[in-house]
């Protein structure tokens, strides 16, 4: 796919001079760009690179000299990042399926599918389902029964999404992910050492002779999944079905890969939850909440709008709207600072105070001798 300079500039809304005509295959680092390729020198620190490759165009800094750096043509980027969302997505293929419906899928009669949808190779879809126009569902995904996919949705490949999920426009879901499996929910039929631990804050009391007492029996997640408009879910993203209730994911939010949602878990609008996250069951999450990689949330407890958790905050009470915490147990960020720097301090803190207590008892020594003598 070409595209010239002009195009780009034009759909990203930026200034762009020179053979505006000139037309470009594919983006490229500047080091070793091909004479065809949009090279990326964003930041002046990536200008020398220019020289090592062949591009002939370049997006570059705003006010930078792009005679001087000996091209035919480039775009300007006041807001470098920004400008990458726009030009990958112009640049990116996506699932490039036909659509239609692969021979080889197994759809149930009852499917409904909308114009232009794309059905990929061993694709399996249950009674009931309903698949918004131009969705792209792409080989060996599933969907389970009674489930709703919206509009111009990409459900990448070996995607799992279970019964009673419903999936608003524009979804997209990266390859591997499970959507709307059994919450990890079990009960025992008289009361666990786990529950008497909890009241009691450590006893468990006579478990080993309570025997069948402590079998684990599953409850069943009923409830399904709910997500919004806009959403995206990463490589391996698990999100367990609502116990009665749904499991929710608002409008424009983004789960990155391996992100963890436990049954009944409600997350707000816009939010950002980075690799490894995990989301304790009836944990309400509000809207545009970011969360560090490996952070982590106890159950049944709630997190406020606006909340920044940094990565490997563990969250075990409520956050307050807008706090930006950190650490294990999670605080607010200039409070963990502050004990980080009391931790580093600690060895010379208790070296110090073995060299006191080796000159108390040496001063002991000494007054006792000198009363002795008295």
């Amino acid at each position: 796919m070409r595209h010239t300079v002009k195009d780009i500039a034009t759909a990203l809304g930026l200034e762009a001079a020179g053979a505006v005509s000139f037309e470009i295959t594919h983006a490229a680092e500047p080091v070793g760009a091909a004479a065809d390729a949009l090279a990326l020198a964003m930041n002046p620190a990536y200008a020398e690179g220019l020289a090592q490759g062949a591009a002939q165009v370049a997006m570059l800094w705003e006010g930078a000299d792009w005679q001087a750096l000996g091209l035919k043509a480039a775009i300007f980027a006041p807001r470098p990042r920004f400008a990458m969302s726009g030009l990958t997505q112009m640049l990116d293929h996506g699932l490039d399926l036909v659509p239609g419906v692969h021979p080889t899928a197994v759809i149930d009669s009852t499917t409904q599918i909308g114009a232009h949808a794309a059905i990929g190779p061993f694709v399996v879809i249950n009674a009931g389902v309903v698949i918004g126009e131009n969705a792209q569902i792409a080989s060996h995904a599933s969907i389970g029964r009674n489930s709703t996919i919206g509009d111009n949705c990409l459900i990448h490949p070996g995607v799992r999404i279970g019964a009673n999920v419903r999936i608003g426009d524009r979804f997209i879901a990266q390859a591997g992910g499970v959507i709307g499996a059994d919450g990890f929910s079990f009960v025992t039929p008289e009361k666990s050492g786990v529950e008497k631990a909890r009241e009691s804050l450590g006893d468990q009391g006579d478990v080993a002779n309570e025997g069948a007492g402590q079998a684990w029996i599953r409850i069943h997640s009923l409830g399904g999944v709910e997500i919004g408009d806009d959403v995206e879910t990463g490589g391996n993203v698990t999100i367990d079905s609502g116990t009665i209730r749904a499991t929710r994911i608002g409008r424009g939010t983004k789960l990155d890969n391996q992100v963890h949602l436990g049954h009944n878990v409600q997350v707000g609008e816009d939010c950002l939850l980075c690799g490894q996250v995990g989301i304790a069951g009836s944990t309400k999450i509000g809207n545009r909440v970011v969360m560090g990689g490996q952070c982590g949330a106890s159950d049944n407890i709630f997190i406020g709008d606006d909340v920044v958790a940094g990565g490997a905050s563990k969250i075990f009470t409520k956050v307050p709207a807008g706090r930006v915490i950190l650490g294990s147990p999670a605080v607010k960020m200039e409070t963990q600072v502050e004990i980080n720097k009391s931790l580093r301090r600690l060895p010379r803190a208790l070296k110090q105070l073995a060299d006191l207590k080796t000159a108390f008892a040496s001063l002991q020594e000494t007054v006792s001798k000198t009363d002795e003598n008295k």
